[in-house]
């Protein structure tokens, strides 16, 4: 894995300035980023400063920055319930065009599985959810992988060229996701293409909207309940990859992103998402995309995504 320290950048020192009371700690003080610590650490922080995807698509640019502004918040937070080790690998160089940054993205997302790490990943655009998905279904193969995509929106628009709104179309097409592994989650209707909802339903992707997940007591239980009917018996052989757009979340909660609404996940259903693929024993990458910090209010949507880092290090077993 030495190569991996050239197709990235080192988090900013100031990050990891020790606080004041001995008595108080917080993960700046304790999450590893030296490389000597990488082999020892159980998961590993990569940054995708990255917003090209989401410009292509027509949305502002601003995304680039949250990979900085969100560990500003997550740093301040302590490890309070963290058991395991946790690397900050920094940020992927980002290329000349998207796909050359997707390209160095895939690799360091390969390096990172095939070494046992779960890998926390700050976009950036959800256009990162395509090479760590390409990346999934090179170390484990098509067949031992699903992905879950908690989104307002589905992200399978056909494009001439890639953008934040294609990840999941160019990984089903490109077979390297199968339509019956894949679910769709948080989605919202009055943002669905009709054209797009025909095309994953008549593929045979798994579909829950919000108004489904609104209809259990609790967000995470009709996700657990697809998943345990669906995959009973493979759960030792099936690695999972999570792709948390905060989109899905409501704007009172998440007013950060290019497309805030009214309607959404709560931010305490947001996190028990989160908790629940922390859970799962075969969770290998969680990624956080789709934070403009220029268009946040009060640092909002970062403290809630450096929370919900917080929450999936320490539901790991």
């Amino acid at each position: 894995m030495e190569n991996i320290f050239e197709l990235t950048d080192r988090p900013a020192e100031e990050l990891f300035q020790a606080k004041r009371d001995p008595n108080d700690p917080r993960l700046s003080e304790v999450v590893g980023r030296a490389e000597s610590d990488l082999d020892a650490a159980d998961i590993v922080i990569l940054g995708c400063p990255e917003e090209q995807g989401i410009v292509r698509a027509g949305g502002r640019a601003g995304a680039a920055m949250a990979p900085k502004v969100v560990r500003e918040q997550f740093y301040r937070l302590t490890p309070l319930n963290i058991s395991r080790r946790i690397f900050d690998l920094g940020d992927v160089r980002t290329g000349r065009t998207l796909e050359e940054t997707h390209e160095r993205f895939e690799k360091l997302i390969e390096a990172l599985l095939s070494t046992g790490k779960r890998v926390v990943v700050i976009g950036g655009g959800n256009d990162a959810a395509y090479p760590c998905g390409a990346a999934m279904s090179a170390i484990y193969g098509t067949k031992n992988w699903i992905a879950i995509n908690v989104d307002s929106h589905l992200d399978v628009r056909k494009t001439a060229e890639r953008n934040s709104s294609t990840a999941f179309r160019q990984l089903l097409e490109e077979d390297l996701l199968i339509p019956s592994y894949f679910y769709e989650v948080g989605y919202q209707s009055h943002f669905c293409s009709p054209v797009y909802f025909e095309h994953i339903r008549s593929l045979g992707v798994n579909r829950i909207s919000l108004e489904l997940l609104r209809s259990r007591t609790e967000a995470d239980i009709e996700l657990k309940e697809n998943i345990k009917l669906k995959f009973i018996g493979h759960s030792s052989s099936l690695n999972t990859f999570f792709s948390f757009d905060m989109h899905a979340v409501r704007s009172a909660d998440a007013p950060g992103t290019n497309d805030p609404s009214p309607l959404g996940l709560r931010a305490g259903e947001f996190i028990q998402l989160v908790k629940y693929a922390a859970s799962l024993a075969n969770t290998r990458i969680a990624v956080f995309s789709e934070v403009n910090p220029s268009l946040d209010l009060n640092g909002r949507t970062s403290a809630l995504v450096a929370i919900a880092m917080h929450r999936f290090c320490s539901g790991i077993n």
